[in-house]
């Protein structure tokens, strides 16, 4: 995982969205989806680490939070501002599909 990529838990997940933009990746290791949609998670992080944060919570290990937020297909990417949701994405989608939304929510 890059280095780049914050490792969101049901205990840091509400510091980490509160008062930033910030691309959630929930999945898990089992998921083949998830797996595919990783590298372009990781490619995000990179080009993008100077507007947004981008972190990953695996499901299994973070019921609570992935509960709270009604995950019941994964790979589910959510962009959040200030702590809002502000996109979902489920399923495996093409890159420019992720960053149309993260240049959408950043720039307006």
């Amino acid at each position: 995982m890059t280095e780049s990529i914050i490792t969101l838990t049901d205990e840091n997940f509400e510091s980490n969205i509160k008062h930033s933009t910030i691309l959630v990746d929930f999945w898990a290791s089992w998921c083949a989806p998830c797996n595919m949609v990783a590298p372009l998670v990781e490619e995000i992080a990179r080009e993008y680490q100077d507007k947004i944060k981008v972190g990953k919570l695996n499901v299994d290990d973070n019921q609570v939070t992935a509960a709270d937020f009604g995950i019941v297909s994964i790979p589910t990417i959510i962009i959040f501002k200030n702590g809002r949701e502000e996109a979902r994405i489920v399923g495996v989608v093409p890159k420019d599909r992720i960053t149309e939304k993260i240049e959408y929510i950043v720039n307006r």
